[in-house]
């Protein structure tokens, strides 16, 4: 009796693992199978391309243009417009100048704090850059560019009290 117990255990053995082998791939595939897809805008920090996604913002027309312009929704969420300033990283947009794909037409936008520095946020405070003269107009790519530009008379820069939440995709040294 004891021999013919042993003799039938091995096709139990063998049925286990290939059981044990089926819910681990089962697991497996479930937990990595968990993907979304956000359109995402490009534009730079510190000089260096980045991706971004716009998920919510504090003007409902800011939203809509967003909305349409990423054809995905980006909410209406007017409470962002109170978050404390010391949350708030920037993000640069161009309102004339080098044609492009920015929010207005023009070259794309300019954050400052990416992932990792100091002052990281993905809520960012919109600053409207307009070059003086578009004729001297040139692609911008780090906030020292703009501040140097800004200095020198290129370029007015102004706060229109917008707060869009911008969090990264890619950027110089990671991505999500």
């Amino acid at each position: 009796m004891l021999r013919k117990l042993k003799l039938n255990r091995k096709p139990f053995v063998v049925l286990a693992f290939l059981v044990l082998a089926l819910v681990l791939t089962a697991c497996t595939a479930q937990g990595s199978g968990n993907f979304a897809s956000i359109p995402a805008g490009k534009a730079y920090a510190e000089g260096k391309e980045i991706y971004f996604s716009h998920t919510e913002a504090s003007d409902a027309d800011i939203a809509a243009m967003l909305s349409d312009m990423m054809k995905s929704p980006v909410l209406y969420v007017p409470a962002l417009a109170q978050v404390p300033a010391e949350a708030l990283a920037d993000v640069y947009v161009f309102e004339n100048g080098q044609k492009g794909m920015g929010p207005l037409g023009f070259q794309p936008d300019v954050f400052n704090n990416p992932p990792g520095s100091d002052g990281y946020s993905p809520l960012r405070q919109i600053i409207l850059v307009k070059w003086n003269d578009e004729a001297k107009a040139r692609e911008l790519k780090s906030v020292a560019e703009i501040s140097a530009a800004e200095a020198a008379g290129e370029i007015t820069t102004t706060k229109p009290g917008v707060v869009v939440n911008m969090p990264f995709m890619v950027w110089d040294g990671g991505k999500r």
